[in-house]
């Protein structure tokens, strides 16, 4: 059985040694771009291989389509190759912590087709916590052949926001932390706020005090008091630039709630343009 969603770090360990299986470190910090690179390269688990946001997870930048754009199908199948990721390889993602780097790669593979994918839960922390076994410098695998089986209904794009924030025809869900959805700060962005009609689920309520996921349950009765009764294919997530919200998407995936889309331009593309709307304060109801 493949691990589609989460993998402790128990089950990672003991299928380490197990093929086809691709490791992928995805550390990496917002504000120091080649911090994730260094510490990748001071320790790893065992056998991964690193991918960096910005360099493999994100494709060009125009100013108008946010800070990580998803890069093009034929750039992400190429990132996927020499990785060494083939069509029958389970891929196993983590990174210092929340996931939320992790996810991001867990999401991207998934929308090209690929299941086999799971994020390590809690993490590098975890990891060396447990004093579990590393290793410094650069590894390579051998290129696999990516096939290319986008899920276009995975994705959103700015015009469909446009249309959903005119007409209502689905909910959004923000995924950043209150202060920025209600505009009290705004550390990366044009304008704090959110886009109009918003609501909003944190993606660190998803976790516990150690980094790890909240048990099934807790996650469950979380997102379906969030959702208010409302189908997951009616909802869109975002966040800041399309990565935060891809932990939200694992976490609902991981306890059966699927569906849900998400806007990867997210606040930084929407913002981008000051003809667009923006709404601050908490989420309005009804």
């Amino acid at each position: 059985m493949p691990y589609t969603t989460l993998i402790s770090t128990e089950q990672l360990a003991q299928h380490l040694d197990s093929g086809p299986l691709v490791v992928v470190d995805c550390r990496y910090d917002l504000a120091k771009e080649e911090w994730g690179l260094d510490e990748y390269r001071a320790g790893h688990i065992p056998g991964a291989v690193y991918a960096s946001l910005s360099h493999d997870l994100s494709g060009e930048k125009t100013g108008h389509n946010g800070r990580h754009p998803i890069p093009a199908l034929e750039a992400m199948a190429a990132t996927f190759s020499r990785l060494g990721i083939g069509p029958d390889t389970q891929v196993v993602a983590y990174d210092q912590e929340t996931g939320m780097y992790a996810s991001r790669l867990w999401w991207m593979l998934r929308y090209l087709g690929h299941d086999a994918v799971a994020v390590v839960d809690g993490g590098w922390a975890t990891w060396t916590r447990e004093e579990r076994p590393i290793r410094a410098g650069d590894e390579r695998n051998a290129p696999a052949g990516f096939p290319v089986r986008p899920r276009e209904e995975l994705r959103l794009g700015v015009e469909d926001v446009e249309r959903i924030v005119k007409d209502r025809s689905a909910i959004l869900m923000d995924a950043r932390a209150p202060e920025r959805f209600e505009g009290q700060s705004e550390p990366l962005d044009r304008v704090p706020g959110h886009i109009p009609g918003a609501r909003n689920h944190f993606f660190k309520t998803n976790l516990t005090a150690d980094g790890t996921m909240q048990p099934a349950g807790t996650l469950k009765e979380s997102f379906e008091a969030a959702l208010a009764g409302a189908a997951p294919e009616q909802v869109v997530m975002y966040c800041g630039s399309g990565v935060t919200a891809c932990q939200n998407l694992l976490a609902m995936e991981h306890v059966g709630i699927t569906g849900v889309k998400l806007y990867p331009g997210s606040w930084s593309e929407w913002s981008a343009d000051p003809q667009r709307p923006v709404e601050t304060g908490p989420p309005k109801r009804g």
